[in-house]
């Protein structure tokens, strides 16, 4: 698969989409969802291949910077994973975006085709680039389609994840010059680094400038006050694609470089970074909890469930007096990543519908709309459901596999992530009796229920999550040989 061509592609249609605004307002939206299903069909078939694709095209040769693209099982999911959601967040915004929709699906495409280019990019500069290009258009989603604070929101999404990609590319850069220093050889090939020669004390300050990039985009506490407000004014296609995939990059950046680049500074760091993930998980629990509104409670329970991620993957265990990588646990972190895509998305999708239609996002606004919108009130129920761990359905497998794995390493941590578990059910439930159910508010007039665009995606998002529950296998079968790696002998 030439995965150039696929990046290519998303940008040209995202040129293309700008452009057609002027031939007629509904063009962009067709051109972008068009383009998605496209680019979905195209990786869909590769993966039924069963193959896996590299790519290498010298770029700046002499600075060992060169275009290294590679897609494996981990990448294949989480590409795949990102152009569904590209044709979520259309689908979602179809009715919303008025004001200049050819630039709104022009950044919708470039944000997503820099999170392809993240996901496959085995060059730590071509990796930093994609990394910055998918900013750049997700800050304009917000700071020009949000809502009422969108300046602010948008203003502190951008100085969070620009300081910490800085810390990002100072780390790459040292790491770069340690091993020219040790091998008299200039790159940035992922391949070489990986055995690079660092000092152990050395070795734990570049770790610690790739984890802090990485854990701010997750995000971890005490780096995640900027999402609560991106997410509560980006539109909804914006708050579809950082739930959904935005914060998977963070993830991917923590199971991709972190460890497999600084095995031993890991797992020397490894105790802080679960406490971070317990935390995470019954902090984002408690303020999910105490908020009014539904897009700011979705948001923090993203912080929640991203704490699992946290928790697994840095969940090493002692074997024989060293220590090894977790692999149930960072399987169950993968799991869980693509798990939340779907039932965060979906979530969000319907906060937006709601404000949509009854123009407020308080829940106090709200109560008993069930009545007057059976079909959202019922899928509103089963990703509630599905997020708060529900068995029979992807959150449930992924937060089980993190929780079984890291109790071999750190059973109080464990506990509390598992206390997460609860905490989760209760603002679930909290959020559906709020919004859904008990006395209709008489002051809400009746509303339009989903129709079949929207009742479409719900279902193949539904499905999606029903699949992964009862037959998780192929994810974990997709993700085993990228795990397998990860299992290297820390001292």
């Amino acid at each position: 698969m030439n995965i150039l061509a696929l990046i290519l592609v998303m940008l040209g249609a995202g040129v293309v989409a700008g452009l057609s605004e002027r031939i007629h307002p509904a063009a962009p939206k067709w051109i972008s969802l068009a383009t998605f299903i496209v680019t979905l069909a195209w990786v869909g078939a590769f993966m039924v291949g069963d193959g896996y694709a590299n790519q290498y095209i010298p770029w700046i040769p002499r600075f060992g910077i060169n275009v290294v693209l590679s897609m494996d099982g981990l990448s294949q999911m989480l590409v795949a994973l990102t152009l569904f959601l590209g044709i979520v967040a259309v689908v979602s915004s179809w009715t919303e975006v008025e004001h200049r929709p050819g630039f709104f699906q022009f950044n919708v495409l470039w944000v997503m085709a820099g999170v392809v280019g993240v996901f496959t990019a085995l060059d730590l500069f071509l990796f930093f680039f994609f990394w910055e290009v998918m900013l750049i258009p997700m800050y304009f989603l917000i700071a020009i389609w949000g809502h009422e604070d969108k300046a602010y929101a948008s203003m502190k999404f951008f100085l969070f994840t620009q300081v910490s990609g800085l810390l990002m590319l100072f780390a790459i850069l040292a790491l770069v010059y340690l091993n020219y220093a040790a091998t008299g050889n200039i790159t940035f090939n992922y391949h070489d680094l990986l055995d690079a020669e660092l000092g152990s004390d050395i070795a734990f300050l570049v770790m610690l400038g790739f984890f802090a990039a990485f854990v701010v985009k997750l995000p971890g506490v005490p780096f995640h006050t900027w999402l609560p407000d991106a997410h509560t004014q980006a539109p909804t296609a914006g708050s579809v694609i950082l739930a959904g995939i935005l914060l998977k990059t963070g993830a991917y950046g923590l199971i991709r470089f972190v460890v497999p680049l600084f095995p031993e500074a890991s797992a020397d760091f490894a105790v802080w970074a679960m406490f971070l993930g317990a935390l995470s998980i019954l902090y984002g629990g408690f303020m999910a909890y105490s908020q009014s509104d539904f897009k700011r409670l979705v948001a923090y329970s993203s912080v929640a469930h991203m704490g699992f991620v946290l928790l697994g993957v840095f969940a090493f265990y002692e074997v024989g007096g060293a220590l090894v990588v977790n692999e149930v646990a960072v399987q169950g972190a993968v799991v869980t990543m693509v798990a939340h895509g779907f039932s965060t998305a979906a979530l969000f999708m319907m906060a937006g519908a709601l404000q949509e239609r009854l123009h407020t996002r308080e829940m106090s606004n709200m109560g008993g709309l069930w009545t007057r919108a059976p079909r959202m009130g019922a899928v509103t129920m089963f990703f509630v459901i599905a997020s708060v761990g529900m068995p029979g359905l992807g959150n449930f497998v992924g937060e089980f596999l993190v929780l079984v794995g890291a109790f071999k390493a750190n059973i109080p941590l464990t506990v509390a992530g598992a206390l997460g578990v609860v905490v989760a059910a209760v603002y679930g439930l909290y959020l559906m009796q709020r919004s859904f159910q008990g006395t209709p508010n008489p002051d809400v007039p009746s509303m339009r229920d989903f129709g079949l665009r929207e009742m479409s995606v719900m279902g193949l998002m539904m499905a999606g999550l029903v699949w992964i529950g009862i037959h998780p296998q192929e994810l974990l079968d997709l993700s085993a040989p990228v795990v397998n790696t990860l299992w290297r002998v820390a001292p």
